[in-house]
């Protein structure tokens, strides 16, 4: 151990020295100014501003000076939407006719369906509603409400599928709820269903709100509700054995979720005492939530709780976790029971093939096991590269390459819609930017997708060209959906921190896709997507005395920076990528929380990560590693290899002091 740490004092001042040796260049550097404007760019930017004030009267002054912008069609959209109490249905109609190859079409005539609808507008919302190809849940809704007042409470059949969810729904939907029940359609068990959904995600008042469609006097209010939230023991201890209605049922079975959540064995030893005062199938939902509780928190007792659940047909969630926990115990005969019980959609899944066949494997039927290989071989994610491997074949990246030709790349670069979003992603409007692109690109075939990722790439929007090259169906090109730009700079810090070039790729690659000014809701920013907090802990290790926020943003101090902590939690974690990769994130010492007592294979590790974001995270970084080291030409281990095992917890576990991010 004092060997390892004295390397790694070794490591770190050798990072140090290579730091402060190039400090010069690095913090010397501005931010890379952004592209010189085309003419009327700045009055472009100023209407938008006015759009967005609400200012009229200037929007209408700029908008004689943009007649033949690029980007007009955007001013035009804001004069009509500030307009669009006074607007005619022909106007309304002419916009979205004339501007019909742009994104600014369907948004004004969603704007519009839904103006119409809030106003009870019913026929002309038929009539334009028919044009529509957007799949907004509110415009459903409104849909379903015109609908209704035509052919009746049956209209009101399709919406059955919108209310089965813990989100909280459009108010344009209500008026559909309500028909429902009115109507019959919408039953009491449909409505506790709900509650228990929403109950589920920690949504104490949307719970009630729900509770509101039962009939009078069945009901629970937000304040119980929350009180049960907040003290979920002391409901049992003082309530649970009250079982005369469905509400006190409700709450006792809530409250003993919620503590499952810090605690499943102490809830499931309540349950034990209270199961037989309620029914069969409270019974066997609430043995499937604690063990559902129980695997998330990687606890063995949970294969027995799912058990005690009884047939989970059709509850895919449940199912999942009952195969990831049956992953960890290396019980293969409940991995493939778990898996052929799920809906035909999930079972189909890449996931969810691998492991069967896996499970098939280890059972003895190798013929149906390679069959089952083969069909996931195809797919080019994570579970196909593993797949392909476990037929001894080669990685997908030996897919047929196709480069497009000047001439495609050039019929592409000429359409209005690209350029228009070229321009709006030149002018760092993201979102806009995206979705005018998005909306070109939606009927294109393969040659033309990867016709235009070309032109992205040529325009360096790195995100555009690597999204557009991942929607090909048969013809590829990976060395699109796998840039690497910054090379030099990327190159040169990961030697400098001896990592492996092709890992931090794909890391970043999953990150920010290499949009160097990327910023996340959590406050991440860059290429490697830095925390603040984690931003002054690497800077303080590296003795920046005058670090500033702004430093992050810059290309190289965000490689440099990010490299760095990787590399610090990659030797936290006895150089284990997968690990390493777990922990950048979603932290290191939820990474150690999640191995086991005992030894375990790499992709059962990211396959039973209690995160869906980290668990698609890693899986994702590591496939883009594979595709990387081929790219690079560099070769490497299979996926499988490079994953590795996972040591047991504690056999070598350091422990994280104290300040570490």
């Amino acid at each position: 151990m004092r060997r390892a740490a004295m390397a790694f004092a070794r490591r770190r001042r050798g990072a140090r020295r290579w730091w402060v040796a190039g400090a010069g260049i690095l913090f010397a550097a501005q931010l890379l100014a952004p592209p010189a404007r085309a003419g009327g760019d700045d009055d472009f930017m100023a209407a938008r501003e006015a759009f967005r004030t609400g200012n009229r009267a200037r929007l209408e002054q700029l908008a004689g000076r943009l007649k033949d912008h690029l980007l007009y069609p955007y001013v035009a959209y804001y004069r009509m939407r500030m307009g669009l109490e006074q607007a005619t249905p022909s106007e309304i109609r002419t916009f979205i006719d004339t501007y019909r190859d742009s994104q600014v079409s369907q948004r004004l005539q969603a704007d519009w369906l839904r103006w119409l609808g809030e106003r009870g507008r019913w026929e002309l919302f038929r009539q334009e509603y028919a044009r529509y190809e957007g799949d907004e849940v509110d415009l459903q809704c409104y849909a379903l409400q015109a609908a209704a007042l035509v052919q009746g409470f049956e209209a009101l059949r399709e919406a059955k599928p919108l209310w089965f969810t813990a989100r909280e729904m459009p108010d344009a939907c209500i008026p559909v709820f309500e028909g429902m029940v009115s109507g019959g359609i919408l039953t009491e068990e449909d409505i506790w269903t709900r509650m228990r959904l929403a109950l589920a995600a920690g949504k104490t008042a949307l719970a009630s709100a729900i509770g509101a469609y039962l009939p009078e006097g069945q009901a629970i209010s937000a304040k119980a509700l929350q009180a049960v939230a907040d003290q979920p023991e002391r409901h049992v201890q003082q309530r649970g054995d009250r079982t005369a209605s469905r509400a006190d049922r409700e709450l006792t079975l809530f409250a003993l979720q919620r503590l499952a959540r810090i605690n499943p064995a102490h809830a499931a030893s309540y349950w034990e005492r209270l199961q037989s005062q309620f029914p069969a199938e409270d019974r066997h939902f609430l043995w499937g939530r604690l063990a559902r509780a129980a695997a998330l928190a990687h606890k063995p007792e949970a294969l027995d709780y799912f058990r005690r659940a009884g047939d989970l047909e059709g509850q895919d969630d449940l199912l999942a976790w009952k195969a990831r926990a049956a992953l960890r115990a290396e019980d293969w005969r409940t991995v493939l029971e778990a898996i052929d019980r799920m809906s035909p959609g999930q079972r189909q899944q890449a996931a969810w093939l691998y492991w069967r066949a896996r499970a098939l494997k280890r059972l003895g039927q190798g013929a149906e096991a390679a069959a089952t290989l083969a069909r996931v071989a195809s797919d080019h994610g994570f579970y196909g590269l593993l797949a392909a491997e476990e037929l001894g074949g080669v990685a997908a990246t030996a897919a047929p390459v196709h480069r497009p030709t000047e001439a495609e790349v050039a019929a592409v670069g000429r359409l209005p819609a690209i350029r228009r979003a070229l321009a709006l992603l030149r002018l760092e409007q993201r979102i806009d930017g995206t979705r005018e692109w998005n909306y070109a690109i939606r009927g294109f075939d393969d040659r033309q997708l990867l016709a235009a990722a070309e032109l992205a790439r040529r325009h360096k929007q790195w995100e555009r060209a690597i999204s557009t090259a991942e929607r090909t169906r048969e013809l590829h090109d990976f060395s699109l959906r796998y840039l690497m730009p910054y090379r030099e700079t990327l190159k040169s810090v990961a030697q400098a921190m001896g990592l492996d070039e092709a890992w931090v790729y794909g890391l970043i690659h999953q990150e920010s896709r290499f949009v160097p000014n990327a910023r996340s809701s959590a406050g991440a920013v860059g290429l490697m997507q830095l925390m603040p907090a984690t931003a002054r802990w690497v800077a303080q290790q590296l003795g920046i005395k005058s670090y500033r926020r702004t430093m992050v943003e810059q290309i190289e101090t965000n490689l440099t920076m990010g490299m760095y902590y990787l590399k610090h939690v990659y030797e936290r974690l006895e150089g284990q990528p997968v690990l390493a990769s777990a922990a950048y994130n979603a932290g290191p010492r939820r990474a150690q929380s999640w191995r086991d007592v005992q030894p375990m294979e790499g992709a059962v590790y990211a396959e039973t990560i209690p995160f869906n974001e980290t668990r698609g995270y890693v899986q994702k970084v590591m496939a883009n590693t594979q595709y990387y080291a081929a790219l690079l030409g560099r070769g490497g281990p299979p996926l499988r290899q490079r994953l590795g095992t996972i040591p047991a917890r504690g056999a070598s576990e350091r422990s994280m002091p104290e300040g570490e991010p």
